[in-house]
């Protein structure tokens, strides 16, 4: 189990440049989310929330919960780098829905951003937050490095 957990924390990028890098796209990457999606979730419209789609059928509150986590909360922990490769994984529910369920029959200019955000939240997935983040100090405190 430790070495799971280790494997999940694991983070390292190479080079400082490229270390360095990888603290800015995911910060990056998590402001705009935060900034275009998440403040959409505090926001009334004609005093009424803002309706997320629901193309599986989920009861509303929770569908509403899981799309307020994944436009708020993880951006929160993508920044501090905590977590990473797990947090991401409701955004990526998330984002891979809206392209390919939501967005399907839409023109390309309307599912780019979707597919845009699947591609970026799945590459921090798969190579983690860097030796920048939370992830790479927890990692130090297991391993004694």
């Amino acid at each position: 189990m430790m070495d799971l957990i280790k494997t999940i924390l694991y983070s390292d990028a190479g080079t400082t440049v490229n270390n360095w890098a990888l603290l800015g796209f995911r910060v990056l990457l998590a402001l705009e989310l935060f900034r275009v999606h998440g403040m959409k979730k505090f926001k009334l419209v004609n005093g009424q929330k803002v309706h997320e789609p629901n193309p599986f059928h989920l009861p509303e509150k929770l569908n509403g919960l899981v799309a307020t986590f994944a436009d708020t909360v993880v951006p929160c922990l993508v920044i501090l780098g905590i977590g990473t490769r797990i947090a991401v994984l409701p955004t990526l529910g998330v984002t891979a829905t809206g392209y390919f369920v939501v967005h399907r029959k839409d023109s390309v200019e309307v599912r780019d951003v979707p597919y845009m955000y699947t591609l970026c939240f799945l590459f921090l997935m798969i190579v983690g937050a860097g030796i920048f983040s939370a992830d790479h100090y927890f990692y130090k405190l297991l391993t004694d490095k």
